[in-house]
Formats: C-alpha cells, structure tokens, sequence
C-alpha cells in the first residue's frame, strides 16, 4: 500500500492533502481517552474525536450492546418498516429530553438531523396554513453542519463561502462575543445581542420568519457561552412572533455542559432540538431531530392527505446505531455523568486559567461542565500550537486565537493531570515557536 499516493486520492476534513500527506497522523486503534497511530505513537484525545466520544472510545457497554444487535439485525426496511430497537431509541430519548421535546426522527450524522429540521420547520407552516414563513435568523460564527441548508445557516466564513450561492432566506447576526468591548459588562452585552434577533424578525416581516437557530454554546467562534438571560430573551422573542426556536445541541447534548443538554444548563426549552456526536460515543454514525410533540401533529392524517413529512435517509433509525445510543444514553443517566462532567470542569477550568495566565496570554477561559474553551490575548499562537500539540501526543481543537477541550465523562483525575500537563507544555513549545509579541 502506497500511503502517500492513497492521501493523495482522498480528502481530510479542511486539511490541505499536500502538507498533510508529508507528515500525516493515521490512527490505527483506540481505547477510553486514547489513540495510537499506525507507528505507535499514543494520544491524548482531549475532544472526543471531535467533541464525539462522551464516554470514551470503545466503551464496553456500547461495544457490547452493538454485539448484541449484531447477532439480530443490523438494518431494517426504511420504506416499509421501523425496528424494534428504533422505537426503543424514540423513547428513550423521550425520556431524557426537557419540557414537550418527545417527537423524535433518527439520523445518521448531525448534518442529517439540521436538514431535517430546517425543512420540517418548513412543511409544518405550510401545513398549518402560513407558507410565508421559511426564513431563518442564526448567528455568525455558528456551524451548523456541511450540507447546503446547514451551510446556509451556519455563518463561518470561508467555510461556506467556496459554495455560494447559498440557499435564500437565511439570515445572520453577530454573536455576543462581537460586542463584548463595546459594553461595561458581560450581561448587558449579551442582551444587546439578544435583541438583535428581534430587530431582524421586525424588518423581515415577523409573517415572514419561521425559525431562530442557534447553538447554545457556539463551537467555531471559540466556545462562545452566553447568559441564561441571553437565552431567555430570544426564547421570548420567538414566542411572541411565533417563530420556533431551534438549539443545535449536536456537540452540547449528552452530559458534557453540566446537564444531560445544554438547554437545561441554560435553563431555556427550545421548540426543536438536533443532537448527535456524543450520542453514539463515536461508536457508530447516529444523530436525531427532536421536536415538541405537538409540532408533529400537522403531519397525521389518511394517506391521501400527503402531509407525511417527506424526508428521510437510507440509515435514518439503522438498529445497530440505534443500539449503540440507548446504550450511551442509559449509561449517562444510570451513573448521572452529566454530575462527573460538571466536577471534572471545576477541576480543570482554574488550572486552565492559572497555566494560561502564567504565560502572560490569557484572555478568558469559557465554557459549561467539560465543555472549555481558552482564548488567547496575543493573536496567532493557535497556529503553533496546533503543531505543538500534536507532536507532544494531545488532540485538541486549535484556532488561531483559541483552543478547545471536552474530554470523556469518564476522565479521572490523575488523567486531567496528565492532561493538563500536556496542554503546558504545548502551550509552552507554541510561545517559543510564535516568537516575541
């Protein structure tokens, strides 16, 4: 097997093939917060994958209950028929999500679940007599996902701006951390920016928007975490245009924010909710779109009515995925690990800042539970560390001016030591390789 003409045939996630086909890192194994490459190198996976593995890689009872499944069925007719354990899936998400959120749609990855339920936003309002309404209001910096009405949404520069033109009736505004040195504090920027939401619904014609998405804590502007009250003023404001309100919980959801979501750590239902990553563990391919039982409603009736809602994917509901995320989701609540999350982040987050703040660079530690970003005060340094991480055996999610950690829920804590220990010293090797400010 030729490696280097293989990477030369393929594509890695926003890495350009060229540069990282000279020095590439191609994982051969792994198990709990650990990878080990094709030339043994060990890593210390402080995201998950990619905010992925909540419970760590290989999970016995994951594994196990994937084995299990194998050995009965490992996919069903989607035409013609639902498993048993897709129905199972439906009602155990049922039973951890907040408030009416029970109507449940399984999918295969969190692009999938956003998509659908842009466009079920859509079909309910023209199935509930207001077709005017199809347009959505997010926030820059938020991503949403890579297929074209996620893209749409999403506001991540170049990321999306090599496809244009996009779809129409999406709209943006700044998220709080845009405002920040404008105001004397922290709240009151976040409701300034709060109602934004409001001054865009206005002057499109509140007959006009269907929906506000947003992600409770927004992954590719630095781990932005806004207020409660934040939360709570665009929960009004949807509610009183009649807009629905969409949280992308797709990295949030799963215990990693303190509760088993973060519209629970905020303490603000939405109308509809898109999970994925942690919810499979990294095990399997599994994401799913919740919405408020009621809003399912429109879309019952004799066959002849045609309001099915009129999606769906090949995998959507597969049984073996569905087992692998039952079996997340009874071990999260069985041993509440969204508990463990919130202690392993009070642990983690002053060491953070105190390591961060000894070098002289720090600007802000933010984030819920073990969801943690640190931003930078001197721009650039991301993209040292981006090199000193990796060579030093630690994943972690590097920007420019800021990085990002979400370690499993199972982490202890001799291995946040070890974590942090890392972190340092990358953090270290990065300064010296950025040179004087």
């Amino acid at each position: 097997m030729n490696t280097t003409d293989l990477l030369r045939r393929t594509f890695i996630d926003f890495h350009q093939m060229e540069d990282f086909a000279r020095d590439p890192i191609i994982m051969e194994r792994a198990e709990g917060v650990y990878y080990w490459d094709t030339k043994g190198k060990r890593y210390f996976d402080a995201i998950g994958g990619i905010f992925v593995a909540c419970l760590g890689h290989r999970h016995p009872r994951v594994m196990d209950a994937m084995r299990r499944q194998m050995d009965r069925m490992t996919f069903a007719p989607p035409l013609h028929a639902i498993s048993d354990v897709a129905l199972e899936f439906v009602d155990k998400v049922g039973q951890i999500t907040p408030g009416r959120l029970k109507w449940v749609k399984p999918f295969s990855g969190g692009s999938e679940a956003v998509e659908a339920a842009l466009k079920f936003v859509r079909q309910y309002f023209k199935q509930t007599g207001r077709p005017h309404k199809y347009k959505f209001v997010s926030r820059y910096y938020g991503y949403h996902g890579g297929t074209f009405g996620a893209m749409a949404a999403s506001g991540t520069g170049t990321r999306k701006t090599k496809f244009e033109p996009h779809m129409p009736g999406f709209l943006k505004v700044p998220p709080p951390t845009y405002y920040r040195d404008r105001f004397a504090d922290w709240d009151e920027c976040n409701r300034f920016a709060a109602r934004a939401f409001e001054d865009v619904i206005m002057n499109e014609d509140p007959e006009t928007v269907a929906a506000v998405i947003v992600e409770p804590i927004g992954n590719t502007g630095g781990i932005i975490t806004p207020t409660a009250e934040y939360f709570q003023i665009i929960r009004d404001i949807c509610t009183r245009y009649d807009v629905l309100l969409i949280f992308d919980e797709i990295i949030t959801g799963f215990g990693k924010t303190g509760q088993m979501f973060a519209s629970q750590t905020f303490g603000v239902t939405p109308d509809i909710m898109t999970v994925g990553k942690g919810i499979s563990s990294g095990a399997i391919p599994l994401a799913a779109m919740i919405a408020r039982e009621d809003l399912g409603e429109p879309f019952l009736g004799p066959a002849e009515a045609s309001i099915q809602f009129m999606h769906g994917h090949t995998y959507a509901g597969n049984p073996l995925a569905c087992a692998a995320g039952i079996a997340v989701m009874d071990e999260i609540v069985e041993n509440k690990l969204w508990e463990r999350a919130e202690c392993l982040g009070q642990y983690l987050r002053p060491r953070l800042e105190a390591m961060v703040e000894k070098q002289g660079v720090l600007r802000e530690v933010r984030g819920k539970g073990v969801l943690l970003g640190v931003e930078f005060s001197r721009p650039g340094i991301g993209k040292a560390l981006k090199h000193t991480a990796l060579a030093n055996g630690l994943i972690l999610r590097v920007d420019p001016d800021w990085f990002a950690l979400a370690p499993a829920l199972i982490t202890t804590e001799a291995q946040a030591d070890e974590l942090l220990g890392l972190i340092d010293k990358s953090l270290k090797e990065a300064l010296v390789a950025a040179g004087p400010s």
